[in-house]
């Protein structure tokens, strides 16, 4: 099972909009989990959007580094959520072309890590949102009530 996705420059551009606040200035993204997280290259090495988190690390110094941990077990449950894709296939839940994985309640506004709360979602369209939700919850202290989310 392949467990990443590559998106034209003009996908990435229109998902990573509402991203701005987090500081991708520099970046170039290269490819996208089946969750929507991306890696993204810059000068000083390679980064992760965990879209799920709403986090940006850098976890890699070159494509190599990327390579080598996504090539292990870790790596791939790590940052594509391995186990939990082979699960959502296992059920039946497949991908179009310009598809990932979503969660029906994202995690972030209390919904479970399970294949029971997944969907399918455009690309574009669910890290779009994700990036939205994660702007406007981002300085709350842990555990706040939600009351409400705009999504434009």
């Amino acid at each position: 099972m392949e467990l990443t996705k590559v998106f034209t420059e003009e996908q990435f551009e229109q998902a990573l909009e509402s991203w701005h606040w987090i500081g991708l200035e520099g970046k170039v993204p290269v490819l996208a989990s089946l969750f929507g997280d991306v890696i993204l290259r810059a000068e000083d090495g390679f980064w992760w959007l965990d879209a799920m988190e709403g986090s940006l690390t850098r976890p890699w110094e070159d494509a190599d580094a990327v390579q080598a941990e996504l090539n292990t077990v870790d790596g791939q449950e790590r940052y594509l959520l391995a186990g939990l894709a082979r699960e959502a296939a296992q059920r039946g839940l497949s991908l179009a072309a310009d598809q990932v994985y979503d969660f029906t309640r994202p995690p972030v506004l209390g919904g479970e890590v399970s294949a029971d709360n997944l969907g399918q979602i455009d690309f574009v369209v669910g890290l779009n949102i994700a990036g939205q939700i994660h702007e406007q919850v981002r300085d709350l202290p842990p555990g706040s009530p939600i009351t409400g989310i705009t999504v434009s």
